[in-house]
């Protein structure tokens, strides 16, 4: 399709690293905004489970935790679908990508289905993991609440990475935005008991969690089915039988991001478990901490994935100086917003805990962590916008070889020998996380300044290309 058509949203092309930095600033605004409304998402429940109890709010730490783990993989997993259909975009095949999309659907359906599976049986696994006794029942609830929108989860993922992927990141900032309309009073109503409805406490959450989770995915769907930006791509005028080659092609990039992801997002979450073991009080600290953290890292999270479609397009063009400009613009930013990052946490660490607790302790051990996240607000920043980069070359294998060693190899071991067997507690748990993602950061952007070489680039075009689905198989026409 040619660039003037009508239904084709990429943005317009600008020279240089300014030029592109201006781009990705412009496709990445939505979803940063996007991004910390999900963090919000975790600031809500936060809050509402902090005063309800400190107990309600370390039973919703390790509810989260537990949820997030396995969420990574399939999260991670659907990853594949922005550079693949930027690549297709890129490459002026855009009729095929609604066929690819349906087949992504159904790996998502799927993904769900194991997902759903784990967090019905997890629970039951609690008391083994060492959870303090008092936290398990709230944990428990929540995670039973939870998880029947996990299939609105990974649908809803799915249309948002294709919108993504096509340069229409709108619709994200939007939707995340507007699930906080229904959490928080819905939250509040649950988790307190109020208009005669029973107080369920960690559970009240989970259970408006999901009702916002269900509610996110009908409206990405309504908007998807509508958009006349979309409208050639018929994304939901048939039904098409699963097409295995092309949900294997999916799986062979996705696994790899899923398991990158997992590796980076289970150090955070052991970590966490692990706190747990310590008491409520450092477990409600940590979580406190994290979740701030956490909302810091939304930023350069959005960065990473509008830098990987950027870069994606540029490699569907045979671009190969495009895909390194769009590599550098990324690293520009996200050094700047990350420096305002550190600075925040630095300047207003005990301010942005008066929000989630009263607990003098509490309070004062979670403000003392903020100090060591801020000291990995770079790192952060690299390694995540390094992975964004190389997802858009469709470079997924190595760099989780990579994290594997930087997260497990580096950062649990020493977060654990400092945390629990020096007994600096929560402290060096969190020197730990510092140092595997200074490990990561290095070793991934190392590797995607090897993998963005012309040489490599001409070389990978070469043997590989995008998606494709039989239209036999799939009844297309």
């Amino acid at each position: 399709m040619s660039a003037s058509s009508p239904t084709d949203s990429r943005p317009a092309a600008r020279s240089g690293l300014a030029g592109e930095i201006r781009t990705t600033l412009i496709l990445a605004a939505p979803l940063v905004a996007g991004h910390v409304s999900t963090g919000l998402i975790g600031f809500v429940d936060n809050t509402l489970a902090g005063h309800h109890s400190t107990t309600t709010l370390a039973s919703v730490t390790i509810g989260t935790a537990l949820w997030w783990l396995p969420m990574m993989v399939p999260i991670g997993t659907l990853l594949s679908v922005p550079p693949s259909v930027s690549q297709l975009e890129g490459a002026g095949r855009r009729g095929e990508i609604g066929a690819l999309f349906r087949q992504a659907l159904w790996m998502a359906v799927l993904l769900s289905v194991f997902l759903f599976a784990f967090l019905t049986l997890i629970p039951y696994a609690l008391g083994a993991m060492g959870i303090a006794p008092g936290i398990i029942p709230g944990a428990r609830d929540f995670l039973h609440g939870i998880r029947w929108g996990v299939p609105a989860l990974t649908l809803f993922f799915c249309m948002r990475y294709l919108s993504e992927g096509l340069h229409w990141t709108l619709p994200t900032m939007l939707l995340s935005a507007g699930g906080l309309l229904i959490l928080a009073p819905l939250g509040y109503v649950l988790t307190f008991g109020k208009f005669g409805l029973p107080e369920m406490g960690a559970g009240g959450l989970g259970v408006a969690s999901a009702a916002m989770l269900w509610a996110q995915a009908i409206g990405f769907f309504v908007v998807l089915s509508r958009a006349k930006r979309f409208a050639d791509l018929r994304l939901f005028e048939r039904f098409d039988k699963p097409h295995w080659p092309t949900i294997r092609g999916l799986l062979a990039t996705g696994l790899p991001i899923g398991v990158t992801v997992l590796m980076e997002g289970s150090l955070f979450i052991v970590t966490a478990l692990l706190i747990g073991r310590l008491g409520e009080v450092p477990a409600s600290a940590h979580q406190i901490a994290i979740n701030l953290s956490a909302l810091c890292f939304m930023v350069p999270m959005g960065l990473a994935e509008a830098t990987t479609v950027r870069v994606g397009h540029a490699m569907g063009r045979r671009d190969y100086l495009g895909v390194r400009r769009a590599g550098y613009a990324g690293y520009a930013i996200v050094i700047a917003t990350q420096l305002c990052s550190g600075i925040l946490l630095l300047s207003a660490n005990e301010l942005l805990v008066s929000f989630y607790t009263a607990d003098a302790a509490v309070a004062t051990l979670a403000a003392s962590l903020l100090l060591y996240s801020a000291m990995f607000q770079f790192p952060d920043g690299i390694q995540v916008l390094s992975a964004g980069a190389l997802r858009g070359l469709k470079d997924t294998r190595m760099p989780m070889i990579l994290a594997a060693l930087a997260y497990w190899g580096v950062g649990m071991p020493v977060g654990a020998g400092l945390g629990l067997g020096l007994g600096w507690g929560p402290k060096g748990m969190w020197i730990g996380l510092i140092a595997g993602l200074t490990v990561a950061s290095v070793l991934l952007g190392l590797r995607f300044l090897r993998s963005s070489q012309p040489e490599r680039l001409a070389a990978r075009m070469a043997t590989e290309a995008p998606h494709e689905v039989d239209p036999h198989e799939t009844g297309c026409t």
